[in-house]
């Protein structure tokens, strides 16, 4: 008999960014979001690749709401992807919704086979 879907699978499976309006638009001001517990696969053997994924940004008219945040961060745990592609792909995703002002990505790997990796996109700072 196949096991149903707990809620928070169902949840991660249907994610999508969730934009607010900046109520401060009048104001150059920074968001710092931390996500410790990334986790993805690696494309070649298929072990878990583990991350703390940092998002530095400035916005224009948009903020990310953080629930919605972490449901699509979680939606990359079985997705077979390198580090660089998936902190690129982040960036991306990112930066086309929101527009912000300023967006860094950083993907801090956890070390593998005695090799840390550090990933980090971002856009030119405009202050």
């Amino acid at each position: 008999m196949a096991e149903k879907k707990k809620y928070g699978e169902k949840e991660i499976e249907k994610a999508k960014l969730e934009l607010w309006d900046n109520q401060h638009t009048d104001r150059d001001y920074e968001i710092n979001i931390s996500f410790s517990e990334f986790t993805c696969l690696c494309p070649r053997s298929g072990y878990p690749d583990f991350a703390t994924i940092k998002v530095d940004y400035i916005p224009g008219k948009k903020i990310v709401e953080l629930k919605s945040l972490k449901l699509y961060l979680n939606s990359f745990r079985n997705r077979h992807i390198g580090h660089e592609d998936a902190v690129n792909v982040i960036f991306k995703e990112l930066n086309k919704k929101l527009k912000p002002r300023y967006l860094e990505v950083i993907g801090d790997f956890n070390p593998r086979g005695n090799v840390k990796t550090i990933v980090r996109v971002s856009t030119q700072k405009d202050l």
